[in-house]
């Protein structure tokens, strides 16, 4: 089954269509891409970190348009990896714990801004001050735990319960640092299974995974069919060395999902179906984007891949993932996962309704830098861009009236399409000599290029001049009938 099936699927068992509406978006996009030459960055990266075993894909518009693997998922039987060998994905499994604390939310069944202590009473003795959305923020006050938390996989629920009953200690008081928790998003777990009234695991499958249709994905991975799973390793004293299999326990939360290269990429697919935004849309799609919304602190990140050094990320976690701008992609979310056997990283670039993933079985080789370089190859290459907005009737009528004023080197004629601060910013006289100036320095222009919509009120535009390009940005005021409230022109000359 394609994802646009699985999306079918969907739209068919929903009241609220999911992808029926069409976004108000046009492709720019060539069709083409270098994927060998990506393999072989992977192949590379993958010998260098001494990874058995590697699976990576690319989500474009709905669509798993390239996946490839490499290497071997058990060492012993030498069985090659494939687009349908299982991996667990570690952290990677917070993004379906957050997404799923939405839904609740959204559903009326809880408030991320209720104490825990609410959801889970045994914390009421140590959690006070603790919400639901510090939990989800990783704002708690809990240390980090990487190492530790990631051995808690297999922890039995009452065992887990009468580490709540005791409590933990604070790394800091909760709500005024970002320090990330997998003890955290394991008390998520029990707030699922507490307000759903169904355990964590199951929930996550009624809600998410059989929707979506990834039947390969579950949380105990004991129950991988033979032969299907990707054995993990680590890679000590020169050589690799058998991690234990841990079953699904009450930490299974914060990183115990197991699935699939072709499984995983509908989750991928699923995320991206969020953008653009539309007036009217299923409810689904503003509760992924919810996902991208922190609470808590801002915080530095190197960027991932070559072009770490020229770049800074400054990101904040949302729900399972962590969203940031980035100076070559725009706007990204991404998330990596480390376990013991296994590292994974995803990177969504939501503008561009792109995605990029890899799944790997050895202890923590997370395959950032690979998965980052490759979006920014595709986003560079153009085969993936943001998607152009298509023009509002507004912004269109605005344009014509912008087109109107510079062909009549002035705005006099133009009243009704400005709005009433434009009179009051500017005089008649210095719009006359600021138009006729740009004229002299540009001579005649091209004003033929449609604008390009930057918003529903606002666009930008190019002309070709014989002496030049006239740039312009133009911003509708927010009233009923379309008026001019800004309108900027820069004259850029000829070398």
């Amino acid at each position: 089954m394609t994802i646009k099936h699985v999306f079918a699927v969907l739209l068919a068992a929903s009241a609220a269509p999911l992808l029926a509406d069409s976004p108000p978006a046009i492709s720019v996009q060539p069709q083409s891409a270098d994927f060998a030459a990506l393999d072989a960055d992977f192949a590379k990266w993958m010998a260098e970190a001494h990874v058995p075993g590697l699976v990576w894909g690319v989500v474009k518009n709905g669509e798993l348009v390239h996946v490839k693997a490499m290497g071997v998922q058990d060492l012993d039987s030498r069985t090659p990896a494939t687009p349908d060998t299982a991996f667990r994905i570690a952290s990677m499994t917070k993004a379906f714990t957050g997404y799923s604390i939405l839904k609740l939310r959204d559903e009326g069944r809880l408030r991320l801004d209720d104490p825990v202590s609410k959801y889970v009473p045994e914390t009421k003795g140590w959690a006070k001050g603790i919400s639901v959305g510090d939990l989800l923020h990783h704002t708690a006050g809990f240390v980090t735990d990487d190492p530790w938390g990631d051995r808690q996989q297999p922890l039995p629920e009452a065992e887990f319960t009468k580490m709540l009953k005791a409590g933990v200690p604070f790394s800091t008081a909760p709500g005024t640092r970002y320090e990330y928790s997998n003890f955290g998003f394991a008390l998520l777990g029990r707030v699922i299974t507490n307000v759903s009234g169904q355990d964590y695991a199951s929930r996550v499958g009624a809600t998410v995974l059989q929707p979506l249709g990834m039947a390969s994905s579950r949380y105990e991975v004991r129950d991988v069919p033979p032969g299907k799973l990707a054995l993990g390793y680590r890679w000590e004293n020169d050589a690799w060395s058998p991690e234990p299999v841990m079953p699904h326990g009450a930490f299974g939360a914060m990183g115990g999902l197991v699935t699939t290269g072709n499984d995983y990429a509908k989750w991928i697919a699923f995320l991206l179906s969020a953008w653009p935004a539309q007036d009217e849309e299923a409810a689904s799609r503003s509760t992924i984007r919810a996902m991208q919304y922190g609470g808590g602190m801002l915080h530095a990140r190197r960027r991932p891949g070559k072009e770490g050094d020229s770049c800074r990320l400054s990101a904040i976690y949302g729900a399972g993932l962590v969203a940031a701008n980035d100076c070559v992609l725009g706007n990204v979310l991404f998330h990596g996962g480390g376990f013991p056997g296994y590292g994974s990283h995803m990177l969504l670039v939501p503008e561009a309704g792109l995605g990029v993933f890899a799944l790997t079985n050895r202890t923590y080789a997370g395959p950032t830098a690979p998965v980052w370089d490759a979006a920014t190859a595709l986003f560079k290459s153009g085969y993936a861009a943001p998607r152009a907005i298509a023009p509002t009737p507004a912004l269109e009528t605005g344009y014509a009236a912008a087109r109107r004023i510079w062909a009549a080197g002035g705005v006099e004629g133009e009243r009704k399409y400005l709005a009433m601060n434009v009179a009051m910013d500017r005089s008649d006289a210095s719009w006359r000599t600021y138009l006729a100036d740009l004229s002299v320095s540009l001579g005649e222009c091209d004003d033929s290029p449609p604008v390009i919509a930057t918003g529903n009120l606002s666009g930008r535009f190019s002309w070709a001049c014989a002496k030049g390009r006239l740039e312009g940005t133009l911003l509708l005021a927010p009233v009923a009938s379309p008026q001019i409230q800004s309108l900027t022109l820069q004259a850029i000359p000829n070398p």
